[in-house]
């Protein structure tokens, strides 16, 4: 199953959730108790527990959730090297493998080019504009991307 950034899941959000693992839980709670914490509702709270997950930041199971060593190496890192964290864990999650492997493109190339790798999380009628939320989010951000004025561009870094 091709894993996917959840379009609802935020950076900001992911760094409250590690935070408040951390120093409120110990790394480790009940996602209820989390839930109650953050004052969110679960159907919020998932998204970016999702996410955490799959960029190998936090671990989710039977209810429970905990931060792994990648999370607690994020948050003790600078900006700097934060960046890079999450650019060597989202160019294994779509939509960024695509985006990457395009090099340049405008989102409705990369909609189309997930569609033919049967992603189906962006064929949805706010799908383009999802793509573009994430795509700015997370990887201008984190610098894996540049936009332009036709739509982005993958950085190359040297490795």
């Amino acid at each position: 199953m091709t894993e996917v950034v959840d379009p609802n899941a935020r950076i900001a959000d992911l760094v409250g959730l590690l935070y408040v693992l951390t120093t409120i839980f110990d790394n480790k709670t009940d996602l209820y108790k989390l839930e109650k914490e953050m004052e969110v509702d679960i159907d919020d709270l998932m998204p970016i527990v999702y996410t955490g997950s799959r960029l190998g930041l936090v671990r989710a199971e039977s209810g429970d959730i905990n931060i792994t060593s990648g999370g607690k190496e994020y948050l003790k890192a600078g900006i700097k090297s934060r960046k890079e964290i999450l650019r060597n864990s989202l160019i294994k999650l779509e939509p960024f493998k695509t985006a990457v492997a395009l090099g340049e493109f405008n989102l409705e190339e990369l909609q189309d080019e997930l569609q033919k790798q049967a992603v189906q999380t962006f064929n949805s009628p706010s799908g383009l504009h999802d793509l573009e939320v994430i795509l700015i989010e997370w990887g201008v951000y984190s610098g894996m991307l540049r936009k332009t004025d036709e739509g982005f561009e993958a950085v190359k870094t040297a490795q």
